[in-house]
């Protein structure tokens, strides 16, 4: 592909992420970021893991080491997979206090110690400088492939010129949608969605090219296996043995990087809208990892293979597809890498620029600049926009002069290794803080310190050729053996200090929100008397800009019941406005600003206890609030369900009164009717007696429907008189087949039934329990669909001393959505115009049981029309009703 072609496309690769980043932001503004807060989009912004290192240098790693570049992809899959629970805890602690960056996080926990926090900068500053340079020699070199003929001709340290173009375009990119405002929560959506995009280009071109190598230049995976069997057992590949104590090492650090690095702690809790995305990240990530990792070693192999010795490990990706003259794939896989880069320069400029700002260049600022000039209430807005803005250029220019001075001569791998080993210093202390109330700021001093120092003199230094690493046995990895004891003395040391250290009341209230993973308790400082709102109200302005500082304001002093802007200074009005402030310049800088305003005197222990007493209090209320929410869902389903039974019974209701009147009508009408012929004077004695015998029936069927609606009437009002007699259930049951067989005689049922099992006696009203039996078997003959019929009858012994009646046809039983109604009495079975009658019958038994102190139930998934009866031991004895016992 000709290098200007290569240019453009690369130009209209970033004119896309720019107008993606800039739509998002827009969304954003307008208050359409639903879609921006999706799962999938918080997981792929997760993919900033996934940089130039392992891009290009996992190859690389896997050409020089085989499997050992596993260990990039196995500590983040542990971490998601089996410590999501941290992460968790991370996150909803992080948003409570508005935490800004890993270092914020650590000063917010230590008693909002701006010099603890300025530490943990220097550190991150120190440890991603080599990772921004891994970066634009990536780019640089990749630059290279297409502008040079010969593989052997690409210099290993790529062009300056075009590294500090690069780094110029994203200084440029970062500062437009990163620094665009204070936000209260420093989210950025337009860097987020650019970011998630990015992470599908660097994911399609990884597994295009991937299944290019082992399906266009090997034979498939057989051939790929034996090929890399063949390279693991060649000599001079000692490299690609196992060793457990560098694993082990790698692994860990791997897995604090996903936490500890600025830009995966922007990505992972900065940018997290709430804990929940975790549970999508949790498995979604792992998966992309593992996609990204599938053909990383068929890929280095075929490199080792296909490519001249001399050529670059690092660039197999793109000099495999250009050497097969597969130049559109070639150019995907640039865009890749690219990408990759690209994404990952972005997100950590932005936490290290936030992290500058707030956590060396505001605080010296405030404390150079005690009181702001008058008429420029908005001063320390533009400064804290513009320090950021001066730090991305910054770290930007740093990383290109470090890629300078090494001459890009450094693997990628080693490069990044440097970044991960450095910010793993800081794990301890963030973890411990997390899970430890009795972590304070001398144990954090102590270990961070430790930490920094040793991996200072071990691994950085040696990184830049200064100095050695210590002479170690044979058999012992340097590297391991660095990261080990860094990070062995540093969690003594910051368990040690944290025994004999003494925490101040800060440091004990922000413990428990942090360990309790509880909202922040009061505000620690008692204000007083002649404090007054105007001059916090001052300040806030020059942090958020008057508008914003102004609606905040008065939504406070409306809280209180307060007109106008300024409310009281009470701790709750204290908190959140630290907390606000917090979310825009940093928990230790908000705190020292409200000091210098507000002022106020020290806890006293009494204090202490009041706020754990309210901590306490608060906790249990939580859970209060959670179990009332619980029971409103409850109750909510119960009303929805009771909802549709009603307005499927106000149907039903409708159809049964149009059916009773059809019934009552109809047998009336007959009556009526042949009476009338009766009285014809010349009457056949033949037809008289006809006539006579269908008034008899009708008037019989009448009756019956009357027997049915008065019953029915009788049972419901609790007025039904009982006949109590002990009886054989076998009798009835009997009694009940031989009454039923008069319904649909036509119907030859088998009968499945165990007549010893239903020899059990029971004391109850032998006619009312007959009457259901007749009523439910009668049914199943009317009803049952299935050739041959067969119906089945078990009867059991509760332990109770009463009995059970399952009565189960083999048809294709009662649709779900009406089993509910079976029961009511404006409900039907079936269609009353095949069924014949007005449908009173399982209302009756329902109500029949309930008498009895039983119950008659439907019983799902048993393969057709099933009905359980339960009979107690005897019938309850109602408190005003005239039982009559036998």
């Amino acid at each position: 592909m000709p290098f200007e072609a290569l240019v453009a496309g690369c130009l209209a690769y970033v004119a896309l992420m720019f107008g993606v980043a800039f739509a998002a932001d827009r969304a954003a503004s307008r208050g359409k970021a639903g879609w921006l807060d999706h799962p999938a989009v918080y997981t792929l912004s997760l993919s900033v893991y996934c940089s130039a290192w392992t891009f290009y240098g996992a190859v690389g790693y896997a050409s020089r080491s085989g499997l050992e570049f596993a260990t990039i992809y196995l500590g983040p899959t542990i971490v998601f997979t089996g410590a999501w629970w941290v992460l968790r805890r991370l996150v909803r602690v992080a948003r409570m206090h508005h935490v800004t960056s890993i270092a914020d996080l650590v000063s917010a926990r230590f008693g909002k110690s701006n010099r603890l926090a300025a530490l943990v900068t220097l550190i991150a500053v120190i440890a991603a400088t080599p990772y921004v340079a891994l970066q634009l020699q990536s780019v640089s070199l990749s630059f290279e492939v297409f502008a040079t003929d010969s593989l052997a001709d690409i210099p290993m340290g790529g062009s300056g010129g075009t590294a500090l173009w690069v780094a110029a375009g994203l200084a440029l990119f970062t500062i437009v949608f990163g620094t665009r405002n204070l936000a209260a929560d420093e989210r950025h959506h337009g860097v987020v969605t650019a970011i998630a995009l990015e992470a599908l280009v660097k994911l399609l071109a990884f597994l295009a090219l991937g299944i290019f190598v082992v399906w266009g230049l090997a034979d498939g995976p057989g051939d790929m296996l034996d090929r890399i069997e063949e390279t693991a057992s060649s000599p001079g590949h000692d490299g690609w043995i196992l060793k457990p104590d560098r694993w082990t090492a790698l692994i860990i650090v791997s897995g604090a990087a996903i936490i500890a690095l600025p830009r995966m702690f922007q990505v992972l809790v900065v940018e997290a809208a709430d804990e929940d995305r975790l549970a999508v990240a949790g498995w979604a990530f792992p998966a992309y990892l593992f996609a990204m990792s599938l053909f990383v070693l068929p890929i280095a192999v075929m490199g080792r293979q296909l490519l001249p010795p001399d050529a670059n490990p690092d660039l197999y990706v793109l000099t495999l597809p250009a050497h097969a003259g597969q130049n559109w794939l070639a150019f995907l896989v640039f865009l890749g890498g690219f990408s990759a880069a690209t994404s990952m320069v972005v997100v950590c400029t932005i936490a290290l620029s936030t992290m500058i700002s707030n956590h060396w260049l505001t605080p010296l600022w405030l404390m150079l600049r005690r009181k702001p000039q008058s008429g420029d209430p908005e001063d320390l807005r533009g400064f804290v926009l513009n320090a950021r803005r001066l730090a991305i250029l910054a770290v930007m220019a740093v990383g290109w002069v470090y890629y300078r001075a090494s001459g890009g001569a450094a693997t990628l791998a080693s490069m990044g290794l440097v970044a991960f080993t450095g910010m793993a210093q800081v794990l301890p202390a963030m973890i411990g803080g997390l899970l430890w109330r009795g972590a304070n700021r001398h144990g954090a001093y102590a270990g961070v310190g430790t930490g920094f120092l040793l991996w200072l003199a071990l691994i950085f230094l040696p990184s830049v050729g200064i100095g050695s690493p210590p002479a170690l046995p044979p058999g012992v990895d340097p590297l391991a053996f660095a990261i080990f004891l860094s990070l062995t003395l540093n969690t003594l040391a910051f368990i040690a200090m944290s025994i004999f250290g003494m925490p101040d009341p800060v440091e004990r209230l922000q413990g428990l929100s942090f360990v309790s993973a509880v909202d922040p308790v009061r505000h620690s400082r008692v204000a007083r008397g002649s404090d007054q709102a105007e001059p916090l109200l001052v300040m806030a302005r020059r942090v958020w800009g008057a508008e914003d500082a102004l609606r905040f304001f008065q939504s406070e002093a409306a809280f209180q019941g307060k007109s106008g802007y300024l409310p009281d200074l009470t701790p709750r009005f204290l908190t959140r406005l630290e907390r606000r402030l917090a979310g825009s310049i940093g928990a230790a800088t908000a705190h020292a600003m409200i000091d210098s305003v507000a002022g106020g005197s020290e806890l006293t222990v009494s204090d202490l206890m009041q706020v754990a007493t309210e901590a306490r209090r608060a906790k249990e209320e939580t859970q209060r609030l959670e179990n009332a929410r619980a029971e409103l869902a409850r109750t909510a389903r119960q009303l929805q369900e009771a909802n549709d039974k009603l307005t499927a019974l106000s149907v039903q209701k409708d159809a049964f009164l149009g059916q009773i009147s059809h019934e009552l009508r109809t047998p009336m009408t007959s009556v009526r009717a042949f009476s009338e012929i009766l009285r014809t004077p010349d009457l056949s004695p033949a037809d008289r007696d006809r006539f006579a015998g269908i008034i008899y029936d009708e008037s019989g069927r009448l009756t019956r429907l009357l027997d049915d609606l008065l019953d029915l009437s009788v049972l419901e009002s609790g007025q039904a008189q009982l006949s109590v007699t002990p009886a054989n259930l076998h009798d009835l049951i009997e009694r009940a087949l031989s009454a039923a067989s008069a319904t649909r005689p036509e119907r030859v049922f088998r009968v499945e039934r165990e007549p010893l099992s239903e020899y059990v006696g029971v004391i109850t009203d032998a006619d009312r329990l007959l009457q259901v039996l007749i009523n439910v078997i009668s049914n199943a003959r009317k009803y049952c669909d299935a050739e041959p019929p067969v119906l089945t009858i078990r009867v059991r012994r509760t332990l109770r001393g009463g009995a059970q009646i399952d009565i189960i046809d083999n048809g294709s039983g009662i649709e779900t959505a009406r089993q509910a109604l079976i029961f009511e009495k404006f409900a039907r079975l079936n269609d009353p115009a095949r069924a014949g009658g007005a449908g009173l019958g399982l209302a009756i038994c329902k109500e029949i049981m309930a008498n009895l102190g039983g119950e008659i139930t439907y019983l799902p998934g048993q393969g057709g029309a099933a009905f359980r009866i339960v009979l107690p031991r005897r019938p309850p004895v109602p408190v005003n009703a005239g039982l009559r016992q036998a």
